[in-house]
């Protein structure tokens, strides 16, 4: 795990805030990430942590770009991914891909599974449509469910397998990076888990890198290798997954930890995820 993938330089995104008053409007700002600088190292899971607001979310989405930096480097590939146009940015995307945390919200509900899947490869051409439909079908047996589910729309299919056709949809363009933006928050716990381990199991067998954005630190324990965490936009602490939860260093990571719950199906390595 020595080889970096991807290296994160002073970045910074500020938000302009509204004036309140009417006849002096001197411009405010948040800063929703402040001067964050991390590596993202090949083949490893790293959380990021911290409470609703933090930045947490702002910082995944100035990795893809979604939304553009203030200031500071997203470098991938050699390529800072901010000073790229659109045409080399959407190529970039191909290894870059996120898993939201709404399985529903980020699904078309007027198009059939199949044609969601395929659309990856419709934008960049991969393939004859015939070669485009095979994939698709073979992905979603991949992730667990069955061939005939591609003619079906979303409403059709509970949560859980909603996020596994996110997470195949995902995986189309075979791209080097998954960010996991509460990925699993909205499920079950026996759900969580089962997608989970569909996750390591995709990151085995496709050579993955997973950034894992979580409030729910006992999953990101389990989960991650190393987990950073955010506060204020600020990113105040960072180090394996034992080393936070057995020896933090930072106050706010101490309370993050005193409210996990005692007892959760991940408090042992023998509970659900095994």
């Amino acid at each position: 795990m020595d080889e970096k993938l991807l290296q994160i330089h002073d970045l910074t995104k500020a938000f302009k805030l509204p004036s309140n008053n009417l006849f002096f409007k001197k411009n405010s700002y948040n800063k929703a990430v402040n001067h964050v600088s991390l590596d993202v190292f090949k083949g490893e899971s790293l959380g990021i942590v911290g409470e609703s607001g933090c930045g947490k979310s702002t910082l995944a989405r100035l990795i893809t770009q979604l939304i553009r930096p203030t200031s500071g480097e997203v470098i991938y590939s050699g390529q800072d991914l901010a000073s790229l146009n659109k045409k080399q940015l959407r190529m970039a995307r191909k290894d870059i891909q996120m898993v939201f945390q709404n399985p529903y919200a980020t699904l078309d509900p007027k198009n059939q599974i199949l044609n969601l899947l395929m659309e990856p490869l419709d934008i960049h051409h991969v393939g004859t449509r015939r070669e485009r439909e095979q994939k698709a079908l073979e992905m979603l047996v991949r992730v667990g469910l069955k061939p005939e589910h591609a003619e079906r729309y979303p409403h059709e299919f509970s949560g859980g397998q909603r996020q596994r056709i996110n997470i195949a949809r995902a995986l189309m363009l075979k791209p080097k990076l998954i960010i996991c933006d509460e990925a699993v928050s909205a499920l079950d716990v026996s759900v969580q888990a089962q997608v989970l381990n569909l996750l390591n199991e995709l990151q085995e067998e496709f050579d993955l890198t997973y950034i894992f954005i979580s409030h729910d630190l006992n999953v990101v324990r389990y989960f991650c290798d190393r987990i950073a965490v955010m506060y204020f936009g600020n990113l105040i602490e960072l180090a394996s997954a034992n080393e936070i939860y057995n020896h933090p260093k930072k106050d706010y990571t101490k309370k993050l930890l005193k409210a996990i719950p005692r007892e959760s199906p991940y408090e042992t390595k023998t509970g659900i995820l095994d």
